[in-house]
C-alpha cells in the first residue's frame, strides 16, 4: 500500500476514526471506550506529574516568563520533572519563536508546522496553527503548501532530508536555497529556519516518546477548527497504546526479573568503568566496534519487532491523513538506515572533523546571534544532568549510561566519535531499549506505550523522561551538524 494514497480495494480494509481522523484497519475490531488516562501523558500516571508541578514554583515562573502559549501545556508539565533542563529548553524555544531574529514571526510558526507534519505530530501542528494565526499569519496558508509563498515551499527538500536522512544534505542544497532571485533565502534566515526544523523534528520525538496527550480544550482560532489528528486517541487506547496489558505482568516482566535486570545493568556499568581504567582498546579495534554497532542497528526495529509488539502498526505502511499531508511533500519519504545492507558509499561523519563545540556553535552564533549559546547550554544541560540515582539506588555515576544513549542516536545517524568505545552501547542498552530508542528517534509516530513499558521496568518515570530528553537533544544536534557542515562547505 502506498503512503499517502491507496487503491479502492485496499481502502475497503480501512476506516477513519470519527474522533481523530486516523486511518485504522477494520480487522482490528475497534472498541471505542473512554480514554484510560488523564493528565499530560498517556504513559505516565497523572499523579507523578502533578506532584512535580505542585511542589515546584520555579516551573510556574518559567511558564510566565518563557511560554509562548501563556499556559502550562502538557509538554511543559512532563518536562517539569527536570526543572533545570526545562529552563534551558523554554529559553531557547522562546528565543527562536519570539525574540529578534532573521525570520518574521508567522514564518517561524509555519516552519514549526512543516517540521511537525513530517512525523504527523498533530499535537505540535495544533499548537502552531494557533500561534501562527495569533502572530498575524495569513489564514489561507493553512489550506496547504500550494497557498504559501514559493520561498517557504522551497524548504520542503531540506525539511524532508533533515527529518529522515540528514546525511544526504549537501552544499548544493544550500546553494539552491540561497542563490540570487526573488525567492532566495539569506544565510541568517536559512540558519534560523534550520534551527527551527531540527528543534521541531526532535520535539516530535519527545511528544511521541513521552506519550503526550492532546490538550484538553483545543481552542478555535479565527473560525479555524484546530486539527485533531493525534496518535493518542480513544481508538488507540482501546486497542493497544494504553492497555495495561496482561503480557506486562507475565513471567517475562515480573518484578523479580526487572530487579535483577537493574542489578545486572549496574554491574555492567561498574565493570566497564574498571576495564576502561585497566586497558585502552586500539584505534583499529574502536573503529571495528563502531562498524559492528552501526550494522547491528539495522536489525533493531525489523525482524523480531513484530513478535515483540504484535499489535503495533509496523507491518502497515503509514497512511498520512490529508490534514497533515497538506503541509508536506513526498509523505512516503522516511528514515532509512544509514548503514543499509550492501551499501558502503556513505562516508561516516567523523565527529572530530566537524564538532558542535569547534565548528557548528560558532557558525550558528555568527549567522543567528546568541542562539548558539542557548543551544549549547541546552545540549550540555541534558548531557550532564544527573541526580546520581538509578531506580532505588543512590550515589551512582550514570555518565557511561548517558553517553551510551547519546552516542547510540548519533551512531544511527552515521556520526562516529573516535574516542568512544561502541562496545559499551551493546553492554549497556538492552534489546527492548534499543527498539524504543530507534523508534522514538527515527519514526516517533510509531511509538506505543508497550514499547515505553518494556524497558527499565524498575526505573522511575522521571528517569525515562530523562532518556527522552537525551534522545531529543542528540537527534537535534545530529541534524544540526549535518546542516551546518553543508553550510560551511557552501561558504568555503
Amino acid at each position: 500500500m502506498n503512503r499517502g494514497g491507496s487503491s479502492p480495494s485496499a481502502a475497503a480494509n480501512y476506516l477513519l476514526c470519527t474522533n481523530c481522523r486516523k486511518v485504522l484497519r477494520k480487522d482490528k475490531r475497534i472498541r471505542v471506550s473512554q480514554p484510560l488516562t488523564r493528565g499530560p501523558s498517556a504513559f505516565i500516571p497523572e499523579k507523578e506529574v502533578v506532584q512535580a508541578n505542585t511542589v515546584d514554583e520555579r516551573t510556574n515562573f518559567l511558564v510566565e516568563e518563557y511560554s509562548t502559549s501563556g499556559r502550562l501545556d502538557n509538554i511543559t508539565q512532563v518536562m517539569s520533572l527536570h526543572t533545570q533542563y526545562l529552563e534551558s529548553f523554554l529559553r531557547s524555544q522562546f528565543y527562536m519563536l519570539r525574540m529578534d531574529g532573521p525570520l518574521p514571526l508567522p514564518y517561524r510558526h509555519y516552519i514549526a508546522i512543516m517540521a511537525a507534519a513530517r512525523h504527523q505530530c498533530s499535537y505540535l501542528i495544533n499548537m502552531h496553527v494557533d500561534e501562527f494565526l495569533k502572530t498575524g499569519g495569513i489564514a489561507e496558508w493553512l489550506n496547504g503548501l500550494e497557498y504559501v509563498p514559493q520561498r517557504l515551499k522551497n524548504l520542503n527538500e531540506i525539511n524532508k532530508l533533515l527529518a529522515h536522512r540528514p546525511w544526504l544534505i549537501t552544499k548544493e542544497h544550500i546553494q539552491k536555497l540561497v542563490k540570487t532571485g526573488e525567492n532566495n533565502w539569506s544565510l541568517p534566515e536559512l540558519v534560523h529556519a534550520v534551527v527551527l526544523l531540527a528543534h521541531y523534528h526532535a520535539l516530535a520525538s519527545f511528544v511521541f516518546g513521552s506519550g503526550i496527550n492532546p490538550e484538553r480544550d483545543p481552542e478555535i482560532s479565527n473560525g479555524f477548527r484546530l486539527i485533531s489528528v493525534n496518535n493518542f486517541c480513544v481508538c488507540d487506547l482501546a486497542n493497544d497504546n494504553n492497555i495495561e496489558n496482561a503480557s506486562l505482568t507475565g513471567s517475562n516482566f515480573g518484578i523479580v526479573d526487572s530487579l535483577s535486570e537493574l542489578e545486572a545493568l549496574m554491574e555492567r556499568m561498574k565493570r566497564l568503568q574498571e576495564e576502561r581504567e585497566d586497558e585502552e582498546a586500539s584505534q583499529e579495534e574502536m573503529t571495528t566496534r563502531f562498524e559492528k554497532e552501526k550494522k547491528e542497528s539495522l536489525f533493531v526495529v525489523s525482524g523480531d519487532t513484530f513478535h515483540s509488539f504484535p499489535h503495533s502498526d509496523f507491518e502497515d505502511d503509514m497512511i498520512v491523513t490529508s490534514d497533515v499531508s497538506r503541509y508536506i511533500e513526498d509523505p512516503g519519504f522516511g528514515y532509512e538506515d544509514f548503514a543499509r545492507r550492501g551499501e558502503e558509499h556513505l562516508p561516516t561523519f567523523r565527529a572530530q572533523d566537524y564538532t558542535w563545540e569547534n565548528h557548528g556553535f560558532s557558525l550558528v552564533n555568527r549567522l543567528y546571534s546568541d542562539i548558539g549559546h542557548l543551544l549549547d547550554e541546552k545540549f550540555r544541560m541534558v548531557y550532564n544532568l544527573t541526580y546520581n540515582t538509578m531506580a532505588t539506588h543512590e550515589d551512582v555515576d550514570t555518565t557511561t549510561l548517558r553517553r551510551a544513549l547519546f552516542n547510540y542516536v548519533h551512531c544511527m545517524f552515521g556520526i562516529r566519535y573516535d574516542d568512544y568505545d561502541y562496545g559499551e552501547v551493546n553492554q549497556l542498552l538492552e534489546r527492548s531499549l534499543k527498539v524504543y530508542i530507534k523508534t522514538v528517534t527515527c519514526y516517533p509516530e510509531r511509538t506505543t506505550k508497550r514499547m515505553y513499558d518494556s524497558y527499565w521496568r524498575q526505573f522511575k518515570h522521571s528517569e525515562k523522561v530523562h532518556v527522552n530528553l537525551l534522545l531529543m537533544e542528540a537527534r537535534m544536534q545530529a541534524e544540526l551538524l549535518y546542516a551546518l557542515r553543508a553550510i560551511t562547505r557552501h561558504l568555503t
